[in-house]
């Protein structure tokens, strides 16, 4: 008999502990502590370049992000785009903010922190990753 589980996890089953059982738990502290859980998943699961976000977050399931060309020597912007209204109205996305920002603070070696704005009629969400050249980590 084969013992291996080969079922995977839905959409639905994702979308119902994203979107219902971790507000529940979390309340009032959910913004917050989803960003420290995404920069802990970005330690675990660590890539080497820049260019590598986007596809982790397709391959994760977060959702279609691509850089925005406006960048400078302290900041970068991405867009997560094509968001079901619904999911964007009500979701938090600061576990995607935490990820983003860590895995530049470890690509750039600078303190670095990412904000999320919700673009409601670009069915997106505006992440502005921004590190502090004088505070090296």
């Amino acid at each position: 008999m084969d013992n291996t589980n080969t079922e995977t996890v839905t959409q639905l089953g994702y979308d119902i502990i994203r979107d219902h059982v971790l507000p529940n738990i979390l309340g009032k502290h959910e913004d917050d502590i989803l960003y420290w859980a995404g920069k802990d998943i970005a330690r675990k699961f660590p890539i080497f370049s820049v260019d590598e976000i986007p596809d982790f977050f397709r391959e994760a399931g977060w959702g279609s992000l691509r850089t925005v060309e406006k960048s400078s020597k302290d900041e970068a912007l991405f867009l997560l785009e094509n968001l079901p209204e619904t999911l964007l109205e009500k979701r938090s996305y600061q576990l995607e903010a935490g990820f983003i920002a860590e895995q530049f603070q470890k690509l750039n070696g600078y303190l670095t922190e990412c904000y999320g704005e919700k673009a409601m009629k670009e069915r997106a969400v505006r992440f502005q990753v921004k590190w502090d050249l004088k505070t090296k980590m």
